[in-house]
């Protein structure tokens, strides 16, 4: 989804909206696309795109009651910055402190 514009479209189409903060436009209207696909019946997935370990700690909110979560953006670059997420097999730690500054 990039836009709650494209919700109404979805419904009755699709089981699951794939939410990207980068295609969004951000952690707001994440959210409330979020909460508007849940009240529309739609399972939630959070996806990413090929980005830094400081673009996906927003997304971990965003993940929190997520039916699927993807935020494997950083494991996809030669280098990730630092500090940064660490992963154990499958599961994104949470961020830490200090990568929000």
């Amino acid at each position: 989804m990039h836009g709650l514009d494209s919700l109404d479209a979805l419904v009755g189409r699709y089981q699951v909206a794939n939410i990207k903060l980068d295609k969004t436009g951000g952690l707001t209207e994440a959210l409330a696309m979020k909460a508007a696909c849940e009240a529309a019946g739609l399972k939630v997935m959070v996806g990413c795109m090929v980005a830094t370990s400081l673009s996906m700690a927003p997304a971990h909110l965003l993940a929190q009651g997520a039916t699927f979560v993807d935020l494997d953006g950083p494991l996809l670059l030669a280098r990730d910055r630092s500090p940064r997420i660490t992963y154990q097999g499958i599961t994104a730690n949470p961020p830490p402190s200090a990568l929000w500054g």
